[in-house]
């Protein structure tokens, strides 16, 4: 079973992963992973010496080809499997202004609308955004 839990905060040293709930000119951003046939949001890892904001934007740009945006933290968020350790990140919402050509392991990215049907993270993401909604961010 996987259990995801939300907190305001938490160490810092603790926050492995930034996600962020991406929206420009009022639609939904997702991106399409090469390896995969399913959505998911921007986001990813943490990289050694970086901030939690600096991967957020790091990965918002890698993943989306995001230029001009503005980013804010919503909240901390933890995964459990089973009775395996809780990781933790760190869920943001960005508004993209205007995008540039990207280089990463996404094949594409789908603005649009609607919320997508076919979530790479079905049991994790559309709990994050519910989060983000309920906390008054989207």
């Amino acid at each position: 079973m996987l259990e995801v839990t939300f907190y305001d905060q938490v160490a810092d040293d603790r926050l492995l992963f930034a996600v962020i709930l991406a929206k420009t000119q009022g639609k939904w951003v997702f991106c399409k992973h090469r390896a995969r046939d399913t959505y998911e949001v921007p986001g990813g890892h943490r990289e050694p010496g970086e901030s939690i904001l600096e991967a957020a934007k790091r990965e918002l740009q890698e993943e989306t080809g995001a230029v001009s945006f503005r980013i804010a933290p919503v909240c901390v968020y933890s995964v459990r499997e089973g009775q395996g350790n809780e990781t933790f990140g760190m869920l943001f919402t960005a508004d993209i202004d205007s995008f540039g050509p990207f280089e990463s392991e996404i094949e594409r990215i789908l603005i649009t609308d609607s919320l997508v049907d076919n979530w790479t993270y079905p049991l994790i993401q559309p709990k994050l955004l519910d989060e983000a909604k309920r906390r008054g961010f989207l």
